[in-house]
């Protein structure tokens, strides 16, 4: 079952609005205080739920590209793929992205950096030798069932299932969850993407 929440709090207003270039000020009883004009900025926007679900259709497809570069062009081609991905899509450019991939483990199991995450998706990198590229396991295609997006201004967190097949069409489902925010261009960016297989009580 699907679930929305959506969440609007003056906090996430005042974040929005100071990502813009700059603010207009009121005063009250002699009192100054920046107010923030949210049509001024395409950054300053609210997230919408049509906006994550677009960012992970995205990001299926793109894994389903690079599983298809590598078949196709080889481990080097997908690798570039994987990097333009990871500019793209991810917030490696703001600062330390929060990844937690779903088979990284022991001291590499958070991928903070632009390196590391690149690593785990397509491996071939002596720091992070215990990788064999994720994104080269012949994917094929991909579905999204959210459990719930939480939207909050300009960020927004998603979770729920990823069903995953194969090019031998074997499905792996993994839990899934994303966390954007809206960078200065107004683009959907991943801060946070923790992945893990289901728990098996057996």
């Amino acid at each position: 079952m699907r679930k929305l929440f959506t969440v609007t709090t003056a906090a996430a207003l005042l974040f929005a609005g100071s990502a813009m270039a700059h603010t207009d000020r009121a005063t009250t009883s002699g009192a100054s205080y920046p107010v923030a004009n949210l049509s001024t900025s395409v950054a300053a926007a609210p997230i919408t739920v049509a906006e994550v679900e677009a960012a992970q259709r995205a990001w299926g497809t793109a894994l389903v590209a690079i599983s298809t570069e590598y078949k196709t062009n080889g481990r080097a081609a997908a690798t570039r793929l994987a990097s333009q991905v990871l500019d793209t899509a991810y917030g490696y450019n703001l600062g330390p992205v929060a990844f937690k991939p779903t088979l990284a483990h022991g001291d590499t199991t958070f991928r903070t950096t632009h390196e590391a995450a690149l690593a785990y998706f397509v491996g071939g990198n002596p720091n992070f030798a215990e990788d064999t590229g994720f994104a080269l396991k012949g994917w094929q295609s991909y579905e999204v069932a959210n459990a719930a997006v939480v939207i909050n201004g300009t960020t927004a967190i998603s979770t729920g299932n990823v069903m995953l097949t194969n090019d031998k069409g074997e499905v792996t489902t993994v839990n899934k969850t994303w966390g954007w925010v809206r960078d200065a261009n107004g683009a959907l960016r991943i801060v946070l993407h923790h992945s893990s297989l289901p728990y098996d009580p057996d």
